[in-house]
This record gives C-alpha cells, structure tokens and sequence, in this order.
C-alpha cells in the first residue's frame, strides 16, 4: 500500500496554515489573494498561499478530505514519473494555475478575494478521474462512476460561474480540472489510452 506521504505533508501544512488563519484573521488577509496587493504591491506568494487558507473549516474539510482520498493514486503517479518534487510541483502549480485567470480578471477590483485549494484538488481529483474513470465516488453518499462524477463537476461549475453570488470560485474549480488533465498527460501521454480502453469496458 502507498502511504503518499506528500499528500499528508500537504494536508498538515494547509491544516496548521488555516488553523492559525482562523486564529489569527490578520494572518489570513496577509496571505489571501487580494489582487491589489499583487497588481501594486507585488505581492505574488499570494498566488500560491492563497491555496493554504480556508473561508471555515466545512470549506477546509471539505478539501482535505478530497485530496486525502485521491491524492494518493495521484502522487504515485507523478513521483514514478517526475520524483516527489514533480508530485509537489504538480500540486502547487494548480494552486497557481488555477487561480491565475481569477487575478488578471479582477487585477483592478479591490472588492475581490479568493482562498482555498479548490483548484489544486479539482487537478488532483481530475488527474486520478484520468486513471481511474469507473472509480465509485461517494457524493452525500450516494456511489457515482469518477468520469460522470467529472461530467457532473463541470456542468455545475460553469452554470455556477455564470449565474454567480455563492461566493464560490467555481472558474478555479474549472481551471484547476483542466490543469490536472493537461499536466498528466503531457507527463505521461499513454493515460490517454488507457482511460479510452478503461471507458470501453465499465467496472466497477
């Protein structure tokens, strides 16, 4: 069995970095991506530490619990292929990624902020979708097949990013996706195949 040690490192620090966020509410506006403080301060870790604080803890469970279950299929992948730096890269490059096309498009708006890993596990959930299609994912319990579950995620997130005032960044969710798909397989082209032939032939 994998332990997918990277996966916990990642949990601990974005569960230790929210925890002192909700604390510490100074600490949190310090690190959320405020595109005024990127656009005139240039303050650009906020890019990526935006991806270590949470809006709650239902938001910050929510999140962890999602990785925690397909992050280790995921960083087996990229650490045969890439080592675990390329696992690392791979997760952090989504917070980044992800998040990048909510920042140009509110560069000037000070009324904006956005948090959370959101868009670094949609690209670890979509990358293990990648591999493992016919995988049950339990929504409100209810078992549901990864490749409907990802044609469901997406249909939502972009009626959602359209009709808008949930608060939620669903277009990092989109982005994110996107991301984790893309990067897979540019790293290993062959998943193509495999999800074709695995999509031909439902288990469960």
């Amino acid at each position: 069995m994998f332990i997918a040690p990277l996966t916990w490192l990642l949990i601990g620090a974005t569960c230790i970095v929210s925890f002192a966020a909700f604390k510490r509410p100074k600490l949190g506006q310090k690190l959320v991506l405020w595109p005024p403080a990127v656009t005139r301060g240039h303050e650009y870790w906020r890019l990526l530490t935006s991806g270590f604080v949470h809006a709650d803890l239902q938001h910050l469970l929510f999140n962890m619990i999602t990785l925690f279950f397909f992050g280790g299929l995921v960083e087996r992948f990229f650490s045969a292929y890439l080592g675990a730096v390329g696992y690392l890269l791979f997760y952090l490059g989504g917070i980044i990624v992800a998040i990048a096309p909510s920042y140009l498009g509110h560069r000037h708006d000070a009324n904006y902020v956005s948090l959370g890993a959101s868009g670094a596990v949609a690209a670890v959930m979509f990358a293990f979708i990648l591999m493992q299609p016919w995988a049950l994912i339990f929504v409100f319990f209810f078992p549901l097949p990864a490749v409907l579950y990802a044609v469901m995620f997406v249909g939502y997130s972009i009626y959602m990013d359209k009709r808008g005032g949930d608060h939620v960044n669903h277009s990092a969710h989109m982005w994110g996706a996107a991301y984790g798909i893309l990067v897979t397989v540019a790293t290993q082209p062959y998943v193509v195949v495999r999800f074709v032939e695995q999509l031909q032939h439902p288990h469960f």
